[in-house]
């Protein structure tokens, strides 16, 4: 059975494509057969594996609107078990589009549900940083969320409309969505940062993961070699991390 999950925060900055692609390369060096989508106009997540998006025939935006299906326009990366679903600039357009459309919010479920069998363990869906219709696509289609989040004050203030929209999303459109607070780029040597976590541990406990990820340079440098860090800098320590996240993850799919 598939498991899908979107990764969001209302906030840029907080590390979300990079624990989309870190994530989804662990769990593929763990033996599962891992799907990428990019559902972000900005097309980091795209570009982090080494594709150009100005020279890609087929992207995510074909998909949804019905033009191919979203096996067709997969792509396998140089990663064992981990394909990836590109996206380029006309993304930003699609997300107007939609808006109106009857029912625009099951277009991603759709083609989701439309792929054969369960070929996929995991499908892992890079949102954009703002509540929109590719959003609103990514929460409805998926399993879980996971909410990477900054131990800062502004970080946390986003935290809370995120689980707003997730609630939202709940409610009107996805009643099975769970989801999960990963805290990311975690300084140990700052100390509102230790107290923003410990405050974070006592009110969050039952939907923060216990993994943390610290702050890592290997992890902004793996993106510039079109690598996810499993391949880049597989001893490092945002690599041992990540790898962390995938087996708290896998229990507790199980």
């Amino acid at each position: 059975m598939t498991t899908t999950i979107a990764i969001s925060n209302q906030k840029g900055g907080v590390a979300k494509t990079t624990t989309c692609l870190s994530l989804g390369a662990c769990l593929a060096e763990m033996g599962q057969i891992v799907l990428l989508i990019d559902m972000d106009p900005q097309n980091n997540l795209t570009l982090s594996l080494g594709l150009k998006p100005e020279e890609l025939r087929y992207t995510i935006d074909d998909a949804l609107l019905g033009n191919t299906s979203l096996v067709s326009v997969s792509r396998e990366s140089e990663a064992y078990g981990l394909d990836i679903i590109p996206a380029k600039r006309g993304l930003a357009v699609l997300d107007k589009i939609l808006y109106g459309r009857p029912n625009y919010e099951y277009y991603l479920k759709r083609g989701l549900d439309a792929m054969e069998g369960d070929f996929y363990d995991f499908v892992l869906i890079d949102c954009p940083p703002s509540f929109g219709t590719l959003t609103l696509n990514a929460l409805t289609a998926a399993d879980l969320l996971i909410i990477p989040v900054q131990c800062e004050y502004y970080a946390v203030h986003s935290l809370r409309q995120t689980i707003e929209l997730a609630m939202l999303v709940r409610e009107r459109t996805n009643p099975r969505l769970a989801y999960q607070v990963l805290v990311t780029m975690y300084d140990q040597r700052n100390r509102i940062c230790q107290l923003i976590l410990d405050q974070m541990q006592h009110g969050m406990d039952k939907v923060l993961f216990e993994t943390i990820i610290e702050i890592d340079t290997k992890l902004k440098e793996s993106p510039v070699f079109g690598q996810p860090i499993t391949l880049y800098e597989p001893n490092t320590r945002g690599a041992q991390q990540y790898r962390a996240l995938a087996k708290e993850l896998m229990n507790h799919a199980g």
